[in-house]
Formats: C-alpha cells, structure tokens, sequence
C-alpha cells in the first residue's frame, strides 16, 4: 500500500511539474506579445462611471431585501423624482443664456498595482495623458496605489507622471489600501490629500541593494572570469568576480546617494515630514503613518469613494490593450492549467488529513 502512495505521489509531482512548466511557457508567450503591442500603443481607454455601479448595486439590494408592495412603491417614487429633476435640469437649460450653470465636479479614478519593475507605469501614463485632455482644476484625481516598491528608475518614471497631474493644477488624492512602500510612497508622497487604511504599510524610504558573488566557486573549480572595462567606476561589484574594498565602498556610495536623492523628494511634496526620523528605511501601519504625518488621514478607497459620488460625478479611467486572439487563446490555457492545477494541489493537501 506505501508503494501505492508513493507512486501516486511521483506520480502527482510529475503532473503538476508538466503543467507549471506549461503555464510559464504560456506567460512567455504573452508577455512577448504584450511587449509588442504596447510599442504599437494599439489600446483604449475604457471610461465606467462608479456612481451608476453604486446604483446598480443598490437597486439589486433593494429588489432582494424589500417585498414587491414596497419595491413598487419605491420604484413610483423614484420616477417621481427623476421627472422633477428632469424638470430642473430643462429650466436650467433655458437660463443658461443668462447665467451659465456651475458643472458638477468630476472625479477621475486610475488605479495602479506596482510590481517590482512599475510595469503598469506605461498604462498610467497613458490614463493621465486621457484624463489632462478633458479635466479640469475644479475637478479631481484618485489614485488608488498598491505597490511595496521597486527599481528606482522605473518608480522615478512613475512618480513623474502623477507629477504632471499637480503640474495641470489638478488635486491630485492618493489611497493607499494595503501597501506604498519604497517606490510606492515615491509615488504616494507627490498626492495633495494622502489617504491609508489603518492597517496599509506606508514609508520604508531607502534604498537596498543585493548582489550575490560566486567568486569563490569559481575558483574551487579552476573556472577564471575575466571583465573588461573602460572607466574606473564603470563596474563596482559584480556576481562573478572578486570585490574589491574600493569597489564595494564605491556601491554603497551610490546607494546613498540614491537615499539622499530620494530623502530631497519626498521632503519636497511633504516638507512636514522629520525627514531624518522616517527616512530609515521603517514602515509604518496607517495610524502609525498618520502620527508621524506620512499620510494625511485614515479611511479605505471604498469609504472615500462612496462619500465622494454624494458630491461628484465619479469615473474610473482604465487604458486597456487591445487582445489578440493569440492573446486570447493563452488566457484560457492559463484559466484552465491554474483550474488543474489548484485541483490536484487541493487533493494532494487533503489526502495528507484524510483517515483511514
């Protein structure tokens, strides 16, 4: 009977190396074409006004919880109110010649998910580039931003695009729900109403590097690296050679320059911050964040959003890629490899509590 288990286990840890290597060749497939369609910007922007879903949800709710009397009930007097405010809006239609009504304020919503390389940077750019045509300086920017941070170039990249919405005059809010560490608060730290639920890691302002060195293997097996450069700095450490003191003492010279460069921004969008004090390379949980004025209140995306569409009309901005039907194909193998592959793990974890 062991011999059984131990061959269906083989036998399971085959199947589900066979499809994780699937599943990778799959997403090579269609990051190499994500790559090209993104040089050939053949995209769209998707406009989904937030205020309509709220409704949409509210009328579900209400059609579940209420009895059909009070539902139709209910439903009379909406249309009863929908045709007065019909009738406001026609009679504000014909005194616009005299005195021009004020528009409602517009909230624009763009949502950015940071991984290590900021790759959404290149959707967000082109969001912001879609909502500056239109916006105006009484209407209003949301992020809603996720990130733990990552390469500085791509983050500075990032962080430059909301940039471009403070330089339009436009306020710009932040809402951080989970986490903006490192290059995510480089980009958070730019907002002029800074938003975190109580429990969102914010801060860790500083910077790290980590460079592994298989030089002495190398050398255990009689295996030489040569590397050839031009520039006394143009290489300070590197995996496969031997370091150098003056070399390692030049990297960590750049890493704090780097910290300082990155301490003089966020400095400058929130010259209230003790800068010394919080640029440790620490985070802080949101109502810790907020003592140390790293953020500017305490709520989720959802409380403020909600509020927000009582005053506003609110839309959420999303650039999307057109998709192939290569692309297309590729997504439904990943559905169904990730579909097998949670089945098998979950049976493979059962069987280790199961009895007999």
């Amino acid at each position: 009977m062991s011999e059984f288990f131990f061959e269906y286990g083989l036998f399971a840890a085959k199947a589900f190396t066979g499809l994780v290597v699937v599943l990778l060749l799959v997403a090579g497939i269609i990051m190499v074409s994500a790559r090209n369609r993104r040089d050939d910007g053949d995209g769209e922007v998707d406009v989904t006004s937030i205020n309509d879903l709220y409704e949409d949800m509210k009328d579900t709710v209400e059609a579940a919880v209420l009895d059909k009397d009070a539902y139709k009930q209910l439903l009379k007097q909406q249309k009863k109110q929908d045709k007065l405010e019909s009738k406001q809006r026609k009679k504000e239609a014909k005194t616009a010649s005299i005195k021009e009504p004020e528009d409602k304020k517009r909230i624009y919503v763009l949502d950015f998910d940071g991984d290590i390389k900021a790759s959404e940077v290149e959707l967000l750019r082109e969001e912001i580039s879609a909502v500056l045509t239109f916006a105006r300086p009484c209407d209003e920017v949301v992020i809603r931003l996720e990130s733990a941070g990552g390469m500085v170039h791509t983050y500075g990249l990032a962080a430059s695009q909301l940039a471009r919405i403070k330089a339009s005059g436009i306020p710009l809010t932040v809402c951080v729900d989970q986490v903006a560490a490192s290059g995510g608060y480089l980009m958070a730290c730019l907002a002029d109403r800074l938003i975190a639920a109580p429990f969102a890691l914010v801060g860790s302002i500083g910077v790290i590097a980590q460079v592994p060195n298989f030089n002495r293997v190398l050398k255990k097996h009689d295996v030489d690296y040569e590397m050839f450069t031009a520039g006394e700095y143009k290489r300070t450490v590197t995996m496969f050679g031997e370091n150098t003191e003056k070399g390692k003492q030049k990297f960590v010279e750049e890493l704090e320059d780097t910290h300082a460069l990155f301490k003089e921004f966020v400095s400058e969008y929130r010259p209230q911050l003790n800068i010394e004090k919080v640029a440790t390379g620490e985070v802080w949980f949101g109502k810790r964040a907020l003592a140390e004025e790293l953020i500017d209140e305490l709520s989720t995306s959802d409380d403020y959003l909600m509020t927000a569409c009582n005053e506003a009309d609110v839309f959420r901005v999303r650039y999307e890629m057109k998709k192939t039907l290569q692309e297309r194909l590729s997504e439904m193998a990943i559905q169904t490899s990730e579909g097998i592959v949670s089945k098998i793990w979950t049976r493979v974890s059962n069987s280790r509590f199961m009895t007999r």
